[in-house]
């Protein structure tokens, strides 16, 4: 049966005069669930980014933690507590400890920056410390050799400080080079405080730059505390510095204990100096002490 004309007209401009005359309200609702549906979208997108992005700074961190060296070794009758407190996820920050035939070597750096660009460098570094580790027996021969890798990236390396030293467990000599690092403090046991500061300039500023040994003894009831500047650099409230006063205060209170013991007496004074502030720097700090 065919429909006439004039009734399918009719029935076609019945349609558009509906669909005129939906009702603004109806299609404000039907706009806002579109633009709530694509938001929710991009949520769900950023969500699943920053997952992965958690996740990937998680397995850095880890990597940076298998770098370095165990919380609690002994050698001999010397124990070597260390730990580091990373501001931003990845530390610029790292302790490490190789074992060669000619001693333990022990090396601290603090790399100029925070987060994870710098956390990435600990990578460079600490490998360049394996290399140059293998390679010399001598700190001060480690650590040009260090200096001469990080200066000739110059163009995108940063600067970083460095303390290293090698520990001959039997006799307790330690033979060491800083490279603008702060001096470690050597508490013997008899009360007097030594600054170990023999060395040479920051890494990475002169390519053949000269850098001396320093030597000293470790004898049973000694302390060598070796720490970053993040420790020295805590503010309280009232932003005062912890600073190396306060520092050897602390290392001669706790002087008595164990390294882990004493490592944990420090800490605990720096994080109360500073409470309720948060840090505003990787923080390193290394006991060692002969019993």
């Amino acid at each position: 049966m065919n429909t006439p004309r004039s009734y399918t007209g009719f029935k076609t401009g019945l349609a558009a005069q509906r669909a005129v005359a939906v009702p603004p309200a109806v299609r404000r609702r039907s706009s806002i669930r579109s633009t709530y549906r694509e938001l929710a979208q991009k949520v769900e997108a950023l969500q699943k980014d920053y997952a992965e992005l958690h996740a990937a700074l998680f397995e850095a961190a880890q990597v940076h933690r298998r770098l370095c060296a165990p919380r609690l070794v002994q050698y001999g009758n010397i124990e070597i507590a260390s730990e580091t407190f990373a501001v931003r996820h990845v530390p610029g920050d790292f302790f490490m400890i190789e074992e060669t035939g000619s001693g333990v070597i022990l090396a601290l750096s603090d790399i100029c920056g925070k987060g994870l660009a710098a956390g990435m460098w600990t990578t460079y570094l600490a490998g360049s410390v394996s290399r140059h580790t293998a390679a010399n027996a001598e700190p001060e021969a480690i650590v040009a050799g260090i200096n001469r890798d990080l200066f000739r990236m110059s163009a995108v390396a940063p600067l970083a400080s460095l303390f290293l030293a090698r520990l001959e467990p039997i006799s307790g000599i330690l033979d060491y080079c800083s490279a603008g690092h702060p001096p470690a403090l050597l508490l013997r046991a008899n009360g007097t405080l030594e600054l170990l500061s023999e060395g040479g300039p920051l890494l990475g500023v002169i390519d053949e730059a000269d850098f001396a040994r320093g030597r000293v003894e470790l004898h049973l009831g000694d302390t060598l505390l070796i720490c970053s500047d993040g420790i020295l650099e805590s503010f309280n409230e009232a932003d005062q510095e912890f600073g190396r006063e306060r520092l050897e205060v602390e290392l001669r209170r706790a002087q008595s204990s164990s390294a882990n013991a004493v490592l944990f007496s420090v800490l605990g004074a720096v994080q109360d100096f500073a409470a309720p502030r948060p840090l505003t720097d990787d923080t390193t700090l290394v006991v060692v002490a002969p019993h």
